[in-house]
């Protein structure tokens, strides 16, 4: 675990998507990071499909980004080897 620095309108972003989706701070940061990353490893998918990543990556233990990076988080069935 680490410490990022961002900027106060950053944080008051996150602050209000936080509140409105029922997620602390910390929990929109991390969401919003993951997406971006999805999204900028694999810019030919739509949200839709990047949530649907999202899920298949926790339901088989996390999202791994070696696997993401592969894109072998798009293969239904695909498995992780361990919670990031």
């Amino acid at each position: 675990m680490g410490i990022v620095k961002i900027s106060d309108l950053m944080h008051e972003n996150l602050r209000v998507a936080g509140s409105a989706l029922s997620r602390s701070i910390n929990a929109q940061a991390e969401h919003w990071m993951r997406v971006g990353m999805l999204t900028e490893m694999h810019p030919e998918l739509n949200h839709r499909e990047i949530s649907q990543m999202l899920i298949r990556a926790e339901l088989a233990g996390g999202l791994d980004i070696a696997m993401a990076a592969k894109g072998e988080l798009n293969k239904p069935g695909a498995t992780a080897t361990g919670k990031h």
